[in-house]
């Protein structure tokens, strides 16, 4: 079932009305923090050279809102893409966002990341941390979801 949407707003409430249904939900979508405070119904013109300052306001934290709901039956997957303090950004990410693991990203480790076919992650749980090697995105995909499929046969469900 794909429900589309066009803002965080958007994805907030969708996520918040399907999740009670799910057995687990991984959240892969990079969800901006912020989004404008006003929008402008028509083109903003230059003005000389002067300087425009955009006001920003955060947008709900889909995540957090869903771990705050998550059952004891439910497994919640995240992500974290970083670029120092690895370990420590996603372990601290893992703990306030109350994900049962998260795939760790390093935009550190050559052929990863953006601008490629390829991609190298960790999933780190609350019994440690699996590092994979540099894999296609379909193997890392695989990964993820054998991961879960394991989490999900010795949860609680």
């Amino acid at each position: 079932h794909r429900i589309n949407v066009e803002s965080a707003a958007e994805m907030h409430t969708a996520a918040q009305t399907c999740f009670s249904g799910v057995d687990a939900a991984i959240l892969c979508a990079a969800v901006a923090d912020y989004r404008p405070e006003t929008v402008a119904d028509k083109k903003i013109k230059r003005e000389k050279e002067e300087e425009l300052t955009l006001h920003l306001r955060a947008t709900k934290d889909i995540a957090a809102g869903l771990g705050a709901a998550k059952r004891k039956d439910q497994l919640l997957v995240g992500f974290a893409l970083e670029t120092n303090n690895e370990q420590q950004n996603a372990e601290g990410k893992l703990e306030r966002k109350n994900f049962d693991f998260i795939v760790l990203n390093s935009l550190n480790d050559a052929g990863a990341g953006f601008r490629h076919d390829t991609n190298k992650i960790s999933i780190i749980d609350r019994k440690g941390r699996t590092d994979y090697p540099l894999k296609t995105k379909t193997e890392v995909a695989r990964d993820i979801i054998d991961h879960l499929a394991t989490a999900l046969k010795t949860s609680c469900l």
